[in-house]
């Protein structure tokens, strides 16, 4: 597990945050009902080359929620605003799941504090391929009622479904998981950004053309959610993109798989332009 502390950020607000490594910033942003925690295999591994910072999204986890937006538009600013009390001038970016929209929300109205990004499996196509279950949440609004009165549940299914048969968190990261997902501030927060996502989804696209940096699409070839036409469609969209695809690789590849993850990442980031 990785060793946080709660930091006072803009206007006293609490957030949790990892860091490791010393050399060029790059940030780890995680998807839902997850946490920082799910980068604790992968984050070391990069440390040995990067100065990795991994931090609960504002609302989520255990960082105090922000007052405003819950658009990828409104995460992209907040990402920005925690650069600057960084002091980061740039950074590199890798986002999973709900940190993957973000990510490429900042990449087109940030250019000049981006060097390179990663996107892992990610809902980025609205029209595109999902599970039956994230078209049922989506079209019927169910995670309303999953976030607010099942977490449980949610939490069990995850481990279901982003995961291989048979594999299964250590205690220690599904209690963290847990612990934090069962605040029932951080499932309100949760449904509103699901909210957010949803009504702003269908005009990403239009700014994936937009983006200039050096972009890799990390895919698992198994990710029973956000299979990897969405990789595909990414990579024709952005100018010069890259795919890999992991075969075989589940949602959460980034915590069983990490090593063939951090060879990947390492790899990309590393390359001449």
């Amino acid at each position: 597990m990785l060793v946080t502390e709660l930091e006072t950020v803009l206007e006293g607000k609490l957030l949790r945050t990892a860091r490791l490594g010393a050399g060029p910033p790059l940030l780890l942003l995680h998807g839902y009902p997850d946490n920082l925690q799910i980068w604790c295999k992968l984050a070391p591994l990069l440390a040995k080359g990067y100065q990795v910072i991994a931090f609960d999204w504002p609302g989520l986890g255990y960082s105090d929620a922000w007052s405003g937006g819950t658009t990828p538009g409104h995460q992209a600013d907040r990402l920005c605003k925690l650069l600057d009390h960084w002091q980061i001038n740039r950074a590199h970016l890798c986002g999973s799941d709900m940190g993957g929209q973000p990510a490429l929300v900042f990449a087109t109205r940030y250019p000049d504090r981006i060097d390179r990004l990663v996107v892992m499996n990610s809902l980025t196509y609205g029209d595109e391929k999902t599970s039956w279950e994230i078209g049922i949440l989506r079209k019927f609004g169910w995670n309303r009622v999953l976030l607010r009165h099942l977490p449980d549940l949610v939490i069990r299914r995850a481990e279901h479904t982003f995961l291989p048969r048979g594999c299964r968190l250590p205690d220690d990261l599904r209690s963290d998981f847990w612990e934090s997902f069962s605040q029932i501030k951080v499932r309100k927060f949760t449904v509103r950004l699901c909210a957010g996502y949803q009504g702003t989804l269908h005009r990403l696209p239009d700014l994936y053309r937009e983006i200039k940096c050096p972009t890799l699409a990390l895919w698992g070839g198994a990710d029973k959610h956000f299979p990897p036409i969405h990789a595909d469609r990414l990579c024709a969209d952005i100018p010069g993109a890259k795919k890999e695809i992991l075969s075989d690789a589940e949602h959460w590849m980034m915590w069983y798989r990490a090593e063939e993850v951090a060879q990947s990442i390492d790899r990309f980031l590393s390359a001449d332009p």
